[in-house]
């Protein structure tokens, strides 16, 4: 796989070269005198050659019974337990986050792939009572054929597998296109589902531009579900290019998640709540906090001792273990970043801390961003409404749980929400109320476990979930199998008295 430093596409079992001879560095976001590695740069030959491979290899791996498929899964997710800490260093360089949550991310994996190989134990269906004697009823769960995923950059290893190992245990076989940020991890991902027995042909990888290898992906008949995580802009490129064909699409999109801190809170614990959800990962995270709905009696003690908190964060390389924030993952991630702060100013917003890149000795090899906070946000600001993916956190105020409940559904997206309350008829009336998909009380809103759903509502998804057994429902199909051992012909219906 690995020659000088130059990796290869996984097609068919074998280590291939695009068809193109092109190639393409992927640089150290903290450090981009270093190169993490040099990776195919691919083309929809090399898209053809991987939904060659995986529709060839799915008439077997379909048959193979769902116990095997999930004892397979169990020895990468053992062998991914080994491999936890090289593959964690490794991410740090490509992606930029620090090494507790590259680890975590790892971790991820890990916990979804020994939760999909219980499955193939599982994959529950249902027996029930016929209303025609003699006759029996049930449903069976059926796969669906090649999957195609197209991943992000934020979680290089943790969202592949959230989508590989629920489509393997189904009985698909897959082809991914890893982000060109971050496609180390999944080459990592790769080499470890070959050495510990996944079939030729059952996974496939090839690297390169989403923009140029989208169609491709998603255009072939075999291709039967499109699974992906990213802007709701391109999401709906997705949904569009998968609707001719009835293909199922999961879509993971974009979020403005909001944390609500009552007058009645622990703002101690609120403060540590919002500083993890707005800065960790860079604020690069689908989930990350990215507004604060703070109750006007104890918003000037909160933004107090938030800005000391951000500005006491030691930012740099990842790799530092005392290091708590990383840099941005690209130099477009930062302009962008950058952009919106002036935007932030320029509304009237009023900054409180950051707001401008880091310069000077090593920050100057990578791109850095000062934890940046404004207060006085109003809704029709742009900092308010739109996706940052950033370290950018906007505060506004409310002045009862109604308002702030009102404040937090002021959004086209619906991913994850949380409230910072003692009071357990607040907690609940939020977790009502409040439109997302995912919903805490009294943690952040980053922070999700492998064992639940994962997924968002309004322009964040299409009602799919990742993660959990929900994730069966995107890669299988149900059917309902009925058999009938009375000897005549017997009516559904009709034949009931």
């Amino acid at each position: 796989m690995k020659a000088s430093n130059t990796y290869k596409n996984y097609i068919g079992g074998q280590w291939v070269e695009s068809k193109s001879g092109a190639t393409t560095e992927n640089r150290n976001p903290a450090n981009t005198d270093e190169v993490v590695g040099v990776f195919q740069k691919s083309t929809a030959e090399d898209v053809q050659a991987a939904i060659d491979a995986a529709a060839e290899a799915y008439k077997k791996w379909r048959l193979v019974p769902a116990p095997k498929r999930g004892e397979i899964l169990y020895n990468v997710a053992a062998r991914l337990v080994a491999e936890k800490e090289r593959c964690a260093r490794e991410m740090t360089r490509e992606m930029g986050k620090i090494i507790d949550e590259t680890r975590g991310d790892v971790q991820e994996a890990i916990d979804m792939t020994f939760y999909m190989a219980g499955e193939g134990r599982r994959l529950f269906g249902v027996t029930t009572p016929s209303e025609l004697a003699n006759k029996f009823n049930m449903t069976v769960r059926q796969p669906l054929g090649v999957c195609s995923f197209i991943t992000p950059w934020n979680f290089p290893m943790a969202i592949p597998a959230w989508k590989i190992m629920p489509a393997l245990v189904c009985g698909n076989t897959v082809v991914i296109k890893p982000a060109t940020d971050t496609p180390l991890s999944v080459a990592n991902l790769m080499k470890v589902m070959e050495e510990e027995g996944v079939p030729p042909g059952v996974v496939n990888m090839v690297t390169g531009s989403g923009g140029a290898l989208g169609d491709s992906l998603i255009g072939d008949d075999r291709v039967r579900v499109v699974s992906f995580t990213g802007s709701t802009e391109v999401g709906r490129k997705v949904s569009m290019a998968c609707a001719p064909k009835f293909k199922h699409s999961c879509l993971e999109m974009g979020g403005k998640n909001v944390q609500i801190v009552m007058d009645d809170a622990d703002l101690g614990l609120a403060v540590e709540g919002a500083l993890w959800g707005a800065f960790g990962t860079t604020g690069q995270r689908c989930t990350a906090t990215s507004r604060i709905v703070c109750h006007h009696d104890v918003v000037d003690k909160f933004i107090s001792m938030l800005a000391k908190r951000a500005e006491s964060l030691n930012v740099g390389n990842g790799l530092e273990e005392s290091v708590q924030m990383g840099p941005c993952i690209n130099q477009g991630q930062l302009d962008t970043v950058l952009n919106y702060i002036e935007i932030g100013k320029k509304e009237s917003a009023r900054l409180v801390t950051g707001g401008e890149k880091l310069t000077g000795g090593a920050y100057d090899k990578g791109f850095f961003v000062k934890p940046t906070i404004f207060a006085e946000v109003t809704r029709d600001m742009r900092i308010w409404k739109e996706e940052i993916f950033g370290p950018v956190l906007s505060v506004t105020t409310c002045s009862n749980l109604d308002e702030a409940i009102e404040l937090a559904n002021d959004t086209i997206y619906g991913l994850s929400a949380s409230i910072y309350t003692r009071d357990v008829n607040k907690a609940y009336t939020a977790m009502r109320d409040v439109y997302t998909g995912i919903f805490y009380v009294n943690a952040p809103t980053i922070g999700a476990e492998t064992h639940l759903p994962f997924g968002g509502v309004k322009e964040t998804g299409n009602g799919h979930r990742e993660a959990a057994t929900a994730a069966l429902d995107v890669f299988s199909e149900w059917k309902s199998v009925y058999v009938d051992f009375s000897g005549a012909l017997q009516r559904a219906q009709i034949d009931t008295e």
